[in-house]
C-alpha cells in the first residue's frame, strides 16, 4: 500500500485512476470553509489581549468576573452563532446542494466580518458580527466533510476529509501569528492593532466562494435528487474514468440502490418520517456515536487553550503578552504538524479506532499532570511561579497534549460522523452531531473564564477526567471504518457485538461478496447504470 495507490478494503477495489488530483482539489477548494473556522478560533483568543483592542473596547477597565463576562461574550456569541448555522442550513442543504451553500457560507462569513471591522469601539457591532461570522462557519461545518465524504474513494475518504482538519490547523497558526506579528510591530495606540487581523477574516471566506464556483455538485447528493446522468458524469470527471467504466457504474448503482431502498422503508417522505428513521433502531447507535464523540471533542478542553491560551499559558509560567502569544503559536505549530502528518499517512493506515485509543492516552497523562502542577504550584492565583523542573514538564505537557490530541480527537470525530450516516438522511443526522459540537464549544468556552477564576486547577482535572470517559466509549463501541465505501457502513452498524468483533465480521462479508462475484453484478446491472426516478 503506498501514498498514491492505498489498499481499497470496499467490495469492488478502485483503480489508480481515481486517486488523481481533481478529489484532492476538491478537498482543498471546501476546505476553505474550515480555515474560516480555523482562523476564528485563534485569532479571537489573542486579539483579547491585544492593548489597542482592550482600550476600544473597554477590557483595560474591566476586572475579575466584569472582565470574564465581556471575554466570555465577545467569544461565545461566535459559538452561539454555529449552532444555530447547523441547524438552518439543513434546509438549504437539501434544497440546493453542498456547492452552492457553501459559496452562500462564504458570504455570510464576509458580511459578518465587515460588521466587526466597521465596530468603531461599538462591542455591540463585535457581538452582532460575530454572530455572522458563526451562523457561516457553523454550516459550513455540517457541510464541508459531507460533501468531500461523498465525492471521495473509499480508500483515501479519511485523508480527503481530514484535509477539512488540516486547513483548520494551518489558519490556527496563522491567526495565532498574525495576533504576535502585530503586537510586536504595530503600536498599541492604533486602531490597525486589532483592525488587521480582524480583516484577515475576509480572506478565506472570499477564497470558498471563488473556488466552489469551479467545483462539481456532489453526486451522491444529485442522486438522491433524482439527477443521476448528472451524477454519473461529475463522478466521472473527479475519477477521470470513461462514464460508462464499470467502476463508475458499480458507483452509481451502489449508492441508487441504497437510496431506492430507503425510500421503499419509507415511503411518506416528510420530515416527521424521516425523523423517526434518524432515531429509528437501525440508525440510533451510530447517531448516538456521533453525538457524543463531538460532545466529547470539546469537553478535552482543546478550545479552551485555543481561545483563551494566552491565559493557559500564564498558568503555567508565561509572563507577558510577547511571551504568551509566543508560547501560543509554538503550540499551534506543534498541532497542526502532527495533523499533516498523521491526515498524510496515518488516518488511512493506522485507521480511526487505535489512533483515538492511542492519542486518548497521551493526553490523559498530559492534562492529568498539568492538574497537579497547578494545584501544587498554585500557578493560576501566584503572580510569581517558579522556572523549576515541575514548570518546564508543564509546558512539555501542553505540547504533548498537542500532538495526542492532533492524532485522535482533533479530526477524527469530523471523519466518522461524515461517513457513517445513510445517504437518504445523512443531513439530518449531521444536524445533530454538529449542533452537538457547537453545543460543546459554546459551554467550554463560555464557562473556561469563570472555571480560571474559580476553580484553577479543576480546569485540567475535568478535561482530563472527560478524556478518560471519551477513551472508554471509542474502546468499547467505536468500530473501525477505514477503507470501507460508505454504502457499506450499514453492514458495519447492522452488526451485533463489540466494536472488534463487528468490523471482523464485516470484512468477512465483504470478503465473501468479493469471491462470489457479487459487486461485479452490481455494475453490470441494466446495462450498467440503474434508472432512478426523482425523489
Amino acid at each position: 500500500m503506498s501514498f498514491l495507490h492505498p489498499k481499497d478494503h470496499s467490495a469492488f477495489s478502485a483503480p489508480p485512476e481515481v486517486y488523481n488530483w481533481r478529489v484532492y482539489a476538491l478537498a482543498c477548494s471546501a476546505a476553505m470553509g474550515s480555515a474560516m473556522f480555523g482562523y476564528d478560533s485563534a485569532f479571537i483568543g489573542g486579539s483579547l489581549t491585544l492593548p489597542s483592542f482592550q482600550k476600544e473596547f473597554g477590557l483595560a477597565d474591566a476586572e475579575g468576573e466584569a472582565l470574564a463576562s465581556l471575554k466570555a461574550n465577545i467569544v461565545s456569541t461566535f459559538q452561539a452563532g454555529s449552532f444555530f448555522g447547523a441547524i438552518f442550513v439543513y434546509f438549504l442543504n437539501e434544497m440546493l446542494g453542498r456547492r452552492i451553500t457553501l459559496m452562500i457560507c462564504g458570504l455570510v462569513f464576509d458580511l459578518g466580518a465587515i460588521c466587526q471591522l466597521a465596530s468603531s469601539g461599538h462591542v455591540g457591532a463585535i457581538y452582532s458580527g460575530r454572530v455572522l461570522t458563526g451562523l457561516a462557519v457553523g454550516a459550513s461545518s455540517l457541510v464541508i466533510p459531507v460533501y468531500i465524504a461523498e465525492s471521495s474513494p473509499p480508500a483515501i475518504r479519511g485523508r480527503l476529509i481530514g484535509i477539512f482538519e488540516c486547513f483548520l490547523q494551518l489558519f490556527l497558526v496563522i491567526g495565532f501569528w498574525v495576533n504576535y506579528g502585530v503586537n510586536i510591530h504595530v503600536s498599541g495606540d492604533s486602531s490597525s492593532q486589532w483592525q488587521i487581523p480582524f480583516g484577515l477574516q475576509l480572506l478565506p471566506a472570499t477564497a470558498l466562494s471563488i473556488l466552489m464556483f469551479f467545483q462539481p455538485e456532489s453526486p451522491r447528493w444529485l442522486i438522491k435528487a433524482g439527477q443521476t446522468s448528472k451524477a454519473t458524469d461529475n463522478l466521472s470527471k473527479l475519477r477521470q474514468l470513461s462514464p460508462d467504466h464499470e467502476y463508475i457504474a458499480w458507483e452509481v448503482n451502489t449508492v441508487a440502490r441504497q437510496v431506492e431502498q430507503e425510500l421503499a422503508m419509507s415511503a411518506e417522505r416528510t420530515f416527521f418520517s424521516v425523523i423517526r428513521e434518524v432515531f429509528g433502531r437501525r440508525n440510533r447507535p451510530r447517531l448516538m456515536l456521533g453525538v457524543g464523540l463531538m460532545f466529547l471533542q470539546n469537553l478535552s478542553g482543546i478550545n479552551a487553550l485555543n481561545y483563551y491560551s494566552p491565559t493557559i499559558f500564564k498558568s503555567i509560567g508565561f509572563s507577558g503578552t510577547d511571551v504568551g502569544l509566543l508560547a501560543t503559536g509554538i503550540f499551534g505549530i506543534v498541532k497542526a504538524a502532527t495533523t499533516f502528518l498523521f491526515i498524510g499517512f496515518g488516518i488511512d493506515r493506522i485507521g480511526r479506532r487505535n489512533s483515538m485509543v492511542i492519542g486518548s492516552c497521551g493526553a490523559i497523562v498530559a492534562l492529568y499532570y498539568l492538574a497537579g502542577y497547578t494545584a501544587q504550584s498554585q500557578s493560576f492565583t501566584s503572580d510569581s511561579v517558579p522556572k523549576d523542573t515541575g514548570a518546564y514538564i508543564a509546558i512539555l505537557m501542553v505540547y504533548v497534549f498537542a500532538v495526542s490530541y492532533g492524532i485522535s480527537w482533533n479530526g477524527i470525530p469530523w471523519i466518522y460522523c461524515a461517513e457513517v450516516f445513510p445517504t437518504a438522511i445523512r443531513s439530518v443526522c449531521l444536524v445533530f452531531t454538529t449542533c452537538s459540537q457547537w453545543l460543546g464549544q459554546f459551554v467550554i468556552v463560555y464557562s473556561t473564564p469563570y472555571m480560571i477564576e474559580n476553580i484553577t486547577y479543576g480546569t485540567f482535572l475535568l478535561f482530563g477526567s472527560s478524556v478518560v470517559v471519551g477513551l472508554i466509549v471509542v474502546y468499547f463501541a467505536l468500530p473501525e471504518t477505514k477503507g470501507l465505501s460508505m454504502e457499506e457502513m450499514d453492514v458495519l452498524f447492522g452488526l451485533s457485538g463489540t466494536a472488534k468483533r463487528r468490523r471482523t465480521e464485516t470484512d468477512r462479508i465483504i470478503q465473501e461478496k468479493r469471491d462470489n462475484g457479487e459487486a461485479h453484478g452490481v455494475a453490470a446491472e441494466k446495462g450498467g447504470i440503474m434508472h432512478v426516478e426523482s425523489i
